[in-house]
């Protein structure tokens, strides 16, 4: 018991945000601010907020993945489920804001993003982790050497007159002490880490006292199924583990098949 309050500080010490990182994706970097107050996530952005007002309806294009060495290890399958989660929480976030531009529709703006840092989640030791979680009851939980993945990502809006309304650099790695489910995929933390990110492009890109907007029927985001998941829930609740099959988006549909 003596040795596990040893170990908390040391863990706690590899708990910090990772610094930020620019791609050089962006079309600029000027102005950014460090958000001050995130232990686990470093964010920096900035806003202009009369730019943001104008904007009513905008286009999302898809995310792209920063080739280099970050995202060598990843399998082609891995780079299409995760670059389509993002791409889901990007549409989820953004359309509580604005208008979806249909195809051949005229858009006031237009938000591009980028994968730039892709850190794997150990499979093995995830299990171990898992399997302690058992033993220690409640929300927060450690996890093993070896287990902690992340994510870094950049996103901006380019208004219909070439000027960035608003940009985003964001980094996030797991903690060995937290709320960070294990996974046996080696990309679950980047997975979970979609959703804090596109909230983060959510705020950013928000003109102020914008009130959320009723989402349309049908859900401009449908193509990735549902904007809420319990199924994810009651997966990490029974085993331990984040699974992407019950929590990510859903696959792109085959050829001829209907969005349900």
């Amino acid at each position: 018991m003596h040795y596990a309050f040893l170990l908390i500080p040391a863990l706690l010490l590899g708990a910090c945000a990772t610094p930020g990182r620019q791609s050089g994706y962006l079309s600029s970097y000027e102005g950014l601010e460090l958000k001050d107050g995130a232990l686990r996530t470093s964010v920096a952005r900035r806003s202009d907020q009369a730019s943001l007002a104008a904007v009513s309806r905008i286009t999302i294009e898809p995310t792209q993945l920063l080739t280099g060495k970050s995202a060598a290890w990843l399998s082609e399958a891995e780079r299409e489920g995760l670059l389509r989660e993002v791409d889901a929480q990007l549409c989820f976030e953004l359309t509580e804001r604005f208008a979806l531009a249909s195809p051949g529709e005229t858009a006031d703006a237009r938000v591009r993003a980028v994968v730039s840092r892709v850190e794997p989640t150990g499979r093995a030791a995830s299990a171990i982790s898992a399997a302690s979680g058992f033993f220690i009851p409640g929300p927060i939980g450690i996890r093993v050497p070896g287990t902690v993945g992340g994510l870094g990502a950049e996103a901006e809006m380019i208004t219909a007159d070439g000027k960035q309304a608003a940009a985003v650099v964001w980094n996030r790695n797991a903690t060995p002490i937290g709320t960070d489910d294990p996974s046996l995929s080696r990309i679950g933390d980047a997975l979970q880490f979609a959703e804090p990110f596109g909230d983060a492009v959510g705020a950013a890109m928000t003109p102020k006292d914008r009130e959320d907007r009723k989402i349309e029927d049908p859900d401009p985001c449908a193509q990735y199924g549902p904007r809420f998941r319990p199924e994810g829930w009651l997966a990490s609740f029974a085993t331990g583990l984040y699974i992407p099959q019950a929590s990510a988006a859903k696959g792109k549909k085959a050829e001829g098949e209907e969005t349900k």
